[in-house]
C-alpha cells in the first residue's frame, strides 16, 4: 500500500468562520513543523502549488503581479492579481490572504478565504486535506494533490465536509 492510500484525514479542527453583511470568510489555521520559508515557497512557488493546491498558477505568486490561476475543475484560468507578497509572512491574491507566523522551529499557517455561504463545509473539507498534503510535500514524502472531483470521492472529505457543517451550522 502507498502512503496516498494510507493517508486518512483527522477530525475537522482549526477553522472557524466569519460573516460581515452577506460576505462569509473561512479562516483554517495549521500548525506546520517547517520554517516558515519552507512554507513560503510551497504558497508561492508553481512546481510547489501542483503538488498540494486545489489550482494551479502560470507564474510565481511571491510578488506583486498578475499571474493566471486555474482552481481544479475549472477550464478558464482567472487573471489573479497578487497584492500583497511580504516574505515569508503575507501573501494576499483575489479573495484568499495566508498569513505565516513563526512558532518555535515551525510556522502557524492562516488561511482567509471570502467563499460563498453554501460551500463553507465543502470548502473547509477541501482546504483540511490540502493541508495536509502540504504538511506531506513539506516533509519531504508528496502522496500528491487531493482535489477537486478526486478530493469529493474521497471518504475522509465527506466525513469532513459533514463535521465542519455541524460544527459551523451550515448546510453539508
Amino acid at each position: 500500500m502507498t502512503l496516498r492510500e494510507l493517508y486518512t484525514p483527522g477530525p475537522a479542527s482549526g477553522a472557524q468562520v466569519r460573516k460581515d453583511g452577506e460576505k462569509w470568510t473561512l479562516i483554517h489555521v495549521r500548525e506546520l513543523r517547517h520554517s516558515p520559508e519552507k512554507v513560503w515557497q510551497a504558497l508561492t512557488d508553481p512546481a510547489h502549488l501542483r503538488e498540494w493546491a486545489p489550482f494551479e498558477v502560470d507564474g510565481s505568486l511571491g510578488t506583486v503581479g498578475t499571474v493566471n490561476l486555474t482552481w481544479v475543475g475549472t477550464p478558464t484560468p482567472l487573471e489573479t492579481k497578487v497584492t500583497r507578497a511580504d516574505a515569508p509572512r503575507l501573501l494576499e491574491y483575489n479573495d484568499i490572504r495566508w498569513e505565516l507566523e513563526p512558532l518555535g522551529s515551525g510556522t502557524r499557517l492562516t488561511l482567509w478565504h471570502n467563499i460563498d455561504r453554501r460551500f463553507i463545509s465543502w470548502g473547509a473539507a477541501g482546504w483540511h486535506i490540502c493541508f495536509d498534503v502540504l504538511d506531506y510535500l513539506l516533509s519531504g514524502t508528496p502522496i500528491g494533490p487531493i482535489v477537486g472531483g478526486e478530493a469529493m470521492k474521497f471518504g475522509g472529505w465527506q466525513r469532513l465536509k459533514e463535521e465542519y457543517a455541524k460544527q459551523f451550522s451550515v448546510e453539508a
